[in-house]
């Protein structure tokens, strides 16, 4: 993905196919005009010699090349080399031919990239300098290029989303080779700018290595813990299982246990999730000091005001889309509000919790559930619901005679239909 985007943004021309250069034809001659009819005859034959074996290939031209050390077609053979070399994994072979290449076209991203990879790969300080170069040679290009230079199948939007995500991975690359390099400041501002860009675990575990090697364990956890919890769906797959060795690690150097560390990566999920989509539910009826000081809102929006259940009965089934069990619920629920259906003093709610409210009437129309439907809007914080399923059941007098979370045992409707017999009793 990283180099399709580079293509799309910034590549003067793509790789040529994976067919080897075809040789041009030359007019029969002296000096330099005979010298590159001898340089094509024979590029033909050490093609031919090859047949579909690519380490041949790659083997015959740069044997070719040594006997012709500038021929005719010098970039389309440095560019099949470079494709070749990186079919059959030689590395020492794709670094020399890319850089070869690089010379004749120095703004190739993607040319630039494969060389970049090649020379991580190879892992020492000198390597690891050229890569910084490169690598920061296509940052340079990309952070450079303008919407009027954008493909025409793309939009402006889409063209600069991918220029964002583009920059984060290229950010990212640079942030790991300086790493390398223990150049840690320059490493740590690489990870700021890719993280800056669109938040990604890749970027946090940079971060958290780094503070480890300063010995900032807390900083480390922090680190860590958002590369645990993000989602992954940045520029590379993650391994979590080396992630939690290391948040493990860091907190037992600053705890001396793994004790509380759940709870804080519970909390740090909490603290990186995206908002709400419908966070504004929660700040609803925030100045309502007593039941009857809230209004709820319908499937359709409609105000459902709680005032007028002063004196009434009142049970209320708080329940979401994700919850399993709430599914399982709401139909042993229905069973006892028929019984009471014609009983004006006793109302029934299902009271939805989700945080994503445009799921509701797609869920609602394959159930078909009976009950009426409400959005919490802060009843479920005012009554003090923490788990799913919950029902509650008040008195006349808004007094909860009943409160049960979780799928229940066996008799649940007895218990309810017990509940509210309860509720109906006057008070002595």
């Amino acid at each position: 993905m990283l180099f399709l985007a580079i293509f799309l943004l910034c590549t003067p021309s793509a790789f040529a196919q994976n067919s080897p250069p075809k040789p041009e034809s030359s007019a029969p001659g002296t000096g330099a005009s005979q010298q590159n009819s001898d340089a094509v005859s024979e590029l033909q034959k050490v093609v031919t010699a090859a047949g579909n074996d690519r380490s041949a290939l790659a083997r015959n031209l740069q044997d070719y090349l040594r006997r012709f050390p500038d021929p005719p077609q010098k970039e389309g053979i440095y560019r099949t080399l470079v494709k070749t070399c990186q079919e059959v994994r030689d590395d020492a072979c794709l670094i020399e031919y890319a850089q070869r290449l690089v010379a004749l076209e120095p703004d190739d991203a993607q040319v630039l990239m494969l060389t970049v990879n090649a020379l991580q790969r190879k892992g020492d300080d000198a390597s690891l300098a050229r890569a910084d170069a490169f690598v920061t040679r296509v940052i340079d290009q990309t952070a450079n290029t303008y919407s009027y230079q954008r493909p025409e199948r793309l939009s402006v939007a889409e063209w600069q989303d991918r220029r964002a995500q583009l920059l984060l991975s290229l950010y990212l690359v640079r942030g790991d080779i300086q790493k390398a390099l223990r150049h840690y400041e320059a490493a740590s501002k690489d990870y700021q700018l890719s993280f800056t860009i669109g938040p990604n675990p890749a970027a946090a575990e940079g971060l958290g290595d780094i503070a480890e090697m300063h010995n900032d364990a807390n900083g480390a956890i922090q680190e860590y813990l958002l590369a645990f919890v993000l989602p992954d769906a940045g520029p590379r797959k993650m391994d979590r299982r080396v992630i939690r060795r290391k948040l493990g690690n860091a907190w037992q150097q600053v705890h001396g246990s793994q004790r509380g560390l759940g709870e804080e990566i519970l909390d740090g999920y909490d603290r990186s999730a995206p908002p709400e989509a419908n966070a504004g539910s929660n700040a609803r009826n925030k100045d309502a000091r007593d039941i009857f000081d809230f209004v709820l809102r319908d499937l359709d929006g409609t105000p459902v005001p709680l005032a007028p259940l002063k004196g009434k009965i009142v049970l209320f089934s708080f329940w979401a889309t994700w919850c399993a069990p709430c599914r399982d619920l709401e139909p042993l629920l229905a069973q006892v509000a028929k019984k009471y259906s014609n009983d004006s003093n006793i109302r029934f709610f299902a009271v939805n919790m989700d945080e994503e409210e445009s799921l509701v009437p797609t869920y609602l129309a394959m159930e078909k559930w009976d009950l009426p439907l409400v959005y919490a809007d802060g009843l479920n914080k005012f009554m003090g619901v923490t788990a799913l399923p919950s029902v509650i059941i008040l008195d006349r007098n808004a007094k909860m005679v009943y409160s049960a979370a979780g799928f229940p045992e066996k008799g649940f409707t007895v218990s309810i239909e017990n509940a509210i017999r309860l509720a109906e009793t006057p008070a002595k």
